[in-house]
Order: C-alpha cells, then sequence, then structure tokens
C-alpha cells in the first residue's frame, strides 16, 4: 500500500508540476513508508522527487529502525551537531524550483530554515491528495481501527466494574488509562475525560478531584492508539438511578444518535447527517445545548476529514470512517454525549463501535 500512496502522490507532483514533494509529519512519513518515530525536535523528512528514488532523512538514532520498517531504502542521517537542512539539500533535486509541502505541518521556523537553502520560488501545499487517500480507508485500516476500538469498549467495560460513590474522576482516569495498556494499546489517543455531574455539561472538561455521587449522570469519552490507528468512543452512563430530566436529555440524544447513523449512506451529504441529529434534539426543547458539530473523521488521527457539520456539502463514500456524537450540555445540571464510530459501506453503514448505547446504571 506504501508503494502506491507514493505513487498517487507522485500523480499529484507530475499535474503540479513540482521538483519534488517533502514530507515532514510523522504519521504521514509513516502511512508513505511505514516507518513511525516521533523525532521530537529533530528534523525527519521524506524527500518525493518528480524523477528518482525517494530518500527518507531521519535522526541517526533511528537508523536502523528505519532500515527495518522502510519501504523507502534511500535513508540518509543527521547527527545532533549537523545541520539537517544542509543534508536534505543534497537529498532535493537540483535547482528546486517548486516543492511540495505540508504547510500546516510547517512552522515558521523550518520554514525559514528550509527556504533558507532551497530557495524555491514557489511551495505548494500537498494536503488535499494526502487528504484525499486517507479519507477512503483501505480492508487493513479498518482492521487496525476496529482493533483500537476493541481495545477501549474493553477498557470501558473493566473500568466501570470499579466505579461507585466517592471515587474521583482522575481515579477513574487513571483506571481507564491502566486497563488500556494492559489489554495492549499504545496508549490514549486523547486526553481521557471522565466527568461526572454539572461537570459532564462542559464538553471539553478537564477530569479532576470531584467525587462522583449517587443520582448523577458519568460521562466517558476515551479512544486508544493501537497499530498506528485510533478509536474514540463516548457513552453516559448513570450512577444509580437518576431522575426523569436527566432520563429525558439522555434518550434524546440516544434518539439523534440512532437517526444520525440510519442515515448514513453513499451520495448522502455530511451536512444532512447534522442536521438529522440537530433538528431531533431542537424539536425536543434542547437545541441551544448541542453546540458543536455531530463527528469528525477518525483512522491515523482522532480528527482527521471529513468535518460533520451543517455547511459541509460534501458527499459519504464507501471506505470513510467517521464519529457520530451528538451531545447536550445543560449548565449546572448534566451533560450526555454518545458517541459511535461507523463506517459507510457500499449499500449502508457499519456500525464499528458495540458497547450498549441504552442508559445503563452503574455503582
Amino acid at each position: 500500500m506504501s508503494q502506491e500512496r507514493i505513487a498517487n502522490l507522485l500523480t499529484f507532483l507530475q499535474q503540479q508540476e513540482l521538483d519534488a514533494v517533502l514530507i515532514t509529519s510523522p504519521k504521514h512519513v509513516y502511512y508513505l513508508t511505514g516507518f513511525y518515530s516521533d523525532p521530537h525536535e529533530r528534523f525527519m523528512g521524506l524527500v518525493i522527487p518528480a524523477v528518482g528514488e525517494p530518500t527518507l532523512i531521519v535522526p541517526a538514532l533511528d537508523r536502523d529502525a528505519a532500515m527495518n520498517a522502510s519501504i523507502v531504502k534511500q535513508i540518509v542521517t543527521h547527527t545532533d551537531v549537523q545541520n539537517p537542512f544542509d543534508i536534505l539539500k543534497q537529498a532535493l533535486p537540483g535547482g528546486v524550483k517548486k516543492l511540495g509541502l505540508e504547510k500546516g505541518h510547517m512552522t515558521v521556523e523550518r520554514f525559514e530554515a528550509l527556504s533558507a537553502v532551497v530557495a524555491a520560488s514557489q511551495y505548494v501545499d500537498v494536503d488535499r491528495p494526502l487528504r484525499e487517500m486517507r479519507m477512503i480507508k483501505t480492508a487493513d485500516e479498518i482492521a487496525r481501527i476496529k482493533h483500537a476500538i476493541r481495545l477501549i469498549e474493553g477498557a470501558i467495560r473493566e473500568t466501570v466494574k470499579k466505579v461507585q460513590p466517592g471515587v474521583m474522576e482522575k481515579e477513574i482516569v487513571a483506571e481507564l488509562e491502566y486497563q488500556m495498556k494492559r489489554l495492549g494499546a499504545e496508549g490514549p489517543s486523547f486526553s481521557t475525560m471522565v466527568l461526572s455531574g454539572e461537570n459532564s455539561a462542559l464538553p471539553h472538561g478537564h477530569p479532576g478531584s470531584r467525587q462522583i455521587r449517587q443520582g448523577e449522570l458519568l460521562l466517558f469519552d476515551a479512544g486508544v492508539e493501537a497499530d498506528g490507528y485510533v478509536s474514540d468512543i463516548t457513552r453516559t452512563f448513570a450512577v444509580g438511578e437518576v431522575n426523569d430530566k436527566l432520563r429525558d436529555i439522555y434518550e434524546t440524544v440516544l434518539a439523534a444518535n440512532k437517526a444520525a447513523i440510519a442515515a448514513v449512506r453513499p451520495g448522502v451529504s455530511f451536512g444532512h447527517l447534522d442536521k438529522t441529529a440537530r433538528d431531533l434534539i431542537t424539536e425536543k426543547g434542547y437545541g441551544p445545548y448541542f453546540m458543536h458539530r455531530l463527528g469528525h473523521g477518525l483512522g491515523m488521527d482522532v480528527h482527521e476529514y471529513p468535518s460533520i457539520h451543517g455547511e459541509n456539502k460534501d458527499e459519504l463514500r464507501p471506505g470513510m470512517v467517521f464519529t457520530i456524537e451528538p451531545g447536550v450540555y445543560v449548565p449546572g445540571v448534566a451533560g450526555v454525549r454518545i458517541e459511535d464510530n461507523v463506517l459507510v459501506t457500499e449499500d449502508g453503514v457499519e456500525v464499528l463501535t458495540s458497547f450498549p448505547k441504552e442508559l445503563t446504571v452503574i455503582g
């Protein structure tokens, strides 16, 4: 697959009449070569020239790992005392005039160092072809996402057994992240959220020392990274019996979640999915309390294209994987979010998440 992806990028390179493309995002280096490393402050880059073989530039300490994992066999290294941009200049074709870059990843500092040695007259963003490739998942990518989903669902299943009144939010986070790694994940795919009571009304709240109590809601928003791909699931539980108001909020969000999923099929717009969920929540009187988009793409990153909001007129295509996560957040009362990961199939949808969605009483 990496060879095919490089070939697709070469097609874009030729269409745009670029002399070369420089890939610097670690995940895109992995996507195109099979080698992953977080270089931290050190430089790492993949040079794909219009003519000739690609070159992978890595810190010297990553040489052996790159040699073992990368499909690109032309690998050059730099030490901590060398200027990596001098080495980059040697890897690029002579007289580069048009260079493709990941503009969203390139910092100003890096760009200034790059342009000082390359001096191209034009820099072209390569986000579009990379986004197009990543948007449609292969069978292998779908299998990896499913694996990441099974891991986070297993971690949640084990963690809720230990929830009881008096336990702090951050203690539940610690248990959940322990279970992630115990089950085989590399770690969380984003900052794990466990929010209770009125804190659950904060869509991006921060777990703290608040102790959970009987008669309130408890929201888990968590995912893992495993084998280069991620999961992202939200479930909201009842700690003991909850009042009718909280149940009404929950049932409203659940109905919106199910309605949006039922609308997934090729050719439907992302905006239609958002509208389907939002209209239902609005009809129930909670419209002002649903203040974020319906969902987002999922793959190597926990947030990638598509962005599922009311203004996105792009159409669903088979192979897309994204979240559907309507929510209602009533300040000072509680919040409910129910998030699933779904795959667009040739004739509809496959829901990849399987953790129960009916309101479950724990603790």
